[in-house]
């Protein structure tokens, strides 16, 4: 029983912790309930971790460290190949899970286990391509060279939006890497990362250099941030718990890569193409029910296309089926909790009374496919402007917030007014425009002339309040490496 994934409690499915290729309980049995946000049902139970427990997977990855670490650099990769092969096999599972508990459609949900496996896949397939330096010495019969080793047992700390897709963007290039990590899923969405456990398993993994252990921020997660033992946390969330995990890591001095929070500005100009356009907002700003960091939160549209892109996105946006996300029909499930549903709505209200005028939404539906479940209709807003909490603060949902803008030196000004610097895009067909963009646009992201979606090859990473380090491609790699440098005398 103890080394089984899962049992049945009160009629519901329980998972176990992943710990050094092991199923766990928490060491003062305690559990947390799984929601299903579509139906308000408890559908799982987890363990609550411990500190202890933390402690006990820790000293697991680091025991696993040096003898993985050894491995050729193709044979580490090889796993991880073998590990996205399993997860393809289960795509529909594992798609149904990440539907259950965090309400995405079943069509983004499989769209998420297919990425899961290309982030496994990319940094596995460029293992031989860790790459040092050699440089002159000023000395004579001296060499100096640079190696790029791993720092060691890392922890991820993942959101609750994609959770399997960010635990499998962190995994990639750690293992690929030498290292060895520590999952912690989020309270509210880990149970499709808890199968991980089992695909590493299958996929013949060596026991401690993958563990997933679930509980609470101050519990397991203060003490897997904290202990000495980890040498890089990796995390993707608020700004808020990146401050607070970026303070717990300076005692140690550990190495911290943050993902954080975003508010991009969605900038249309006078010679934009308002169709393209329309097209970009409505794929920057409703996938996933506006639960992406990404997402276009403001929008700055030029007087000149205002009217015809107001209208055609209002159009099109009323179009949008609210409904059970398990459905080929349905565009826009329901927010990932009652918390998240109701910050929304508040922050709508504000809006409202701060002079914004709804023109499309602003409530929660009616209709009894919705008294059950955390449903909010797509919601358009004029009027807007740039001291108003809802341009200001990371709203999270199918919000869009638009405000009329009169020139290009105003749009840059009012998307750099912000204290986030993730993703921004901008539709113009000016070229000298797109070079100032490139130039003065205070972001990581930036994408002209269409919607977001990052590649496997490319950076993800914010500047400002939006987190320090990155994501993704080559660069994304060298976030998992540090250097020694040896200065070789062979006189």
């Amino acid at each position: 029983m103890a080394n089984e994934m899962t049992t049945s409690v009160d009629g519901k499915t329980h998972y176990r912790m992943f710990i050094n290729n092991q199923w766990v309980d928490a060491s003062n049995g305690q559990t947390m309930d799984v929601e299903n946000p579509t139906t308000e049902e408890i559908i799982y139970s987890v363990p609550n971790g411990t500190s202890q427990d933390a402690v006990k997977v820790l000293e697991s990855a680091q025991s696993a460290q040096k003898a993985w670490a050894a491995l050729p650099a193709i044979e580490r990769g090889q796993h991880l190949i073998n590990l996205a092969a399993k997860i393809r096999e289960n795509q529909e599972c594992l798609a149904k899970i990440l539907v259950a508990e965090q309400g995405k459609t079943l069509a983004l949900a499989m769209g998420e286990v297919g990425v899961s496996a290309d982030f496994l896949e990319y940094p596995a397939h460029g293992a031989r391509r860790i790459e040092g330096d050699i440089f002159p010495s000023d000395n004579p019969s001296e060499h100096i060279h640079i190696h790029k080793v791993p720092y060691g047992v890392c922890v991820g700390i993942l959101a609750w939006n994609f959770p399997f897709a960010l635990a499998c963007r962190k995994i990639g290039p750690a293992l690929t890497a030498g290292n060895v990590m520590v999952v912690k899923p989020p309270e509210i969405t880990p149970v499709a990362v808890l199968e991980l456990g089992r695909l590493a398993l299958e996929a013949g993994l060596p026991a401690g250099v993958l563990g997933v252990v679930t509980g609470d921020g101050a519990g397991i997660g203060a003490e897997l941030v904290r202990n000495k033992m980890t040498r890089l946390v990796t995390m993707t969330g608020s700004t808020k718990t990146g401050q607070k995990i970026f303070a717990d890591c300076a005692q140690n001095l550990t190495a911290v890569r943050l993902e954080l929070g975003g508010k991009a500005p969605f900038i249309l100009m006078e010679d934009g193409d308002v169709d393209k356009a329309v097209q970009g907002a409505m794929d920057s700003r409703y996938l996933n029910q506006g639960q992406v960091c990404t997402c276009s939160e403001r929008f700055y549209i030029h007087a000149d296309v205002y009217d015809e892109f107001l209208e055609k996105y209002i159009a099109a946006s009323a179009k949008l089926k609210l409904g059970d996300p398990m459905r080929d029909d349905t565009d826009i499930g329901p927010k990932v909790s009652r918390v998240e549903l109701e910050k929304l709505e508040a922050m709508v209200d504000r809006a409202v009374k701060a002079g914004c005028k709804v023109e499309l939404g602003g409530k929660r539906p009616q209709g009894e496919e919705f008294e059950k479940g955390y449903w909010y209709e797509p919601t358009i807003l004029t009027g807007a402007n740039n001291s108003m909490e809802i341009m200001r603060d990371e709203a999270f949902g199918v919000v869009s917030p638009i405000m009329k803008i009169t020139s290009f030196d105003q749009a840059l000004e009012l998307a750099n007014d912000s204290d986030y610097g993730l993703s921004a895009f901008i539709f113009t067909n000016d070229y000298r425009r797109v070079q100032r963009a490139v130039a003065e646009l205070e972001f990581g992201e930036i994408y002209i002339n269409r919607g977001m979606g990052e590649q496997r090859q490319g950076f993800h990473n914010g500047h400002k309040m939006s987190g320090t380090g990155g994501e993704d491609g080559k660069y994304g790699m060298e976030n998992y490496l540090e250097k020694k440098t040896f200065y070789l005398n062979f006189s």
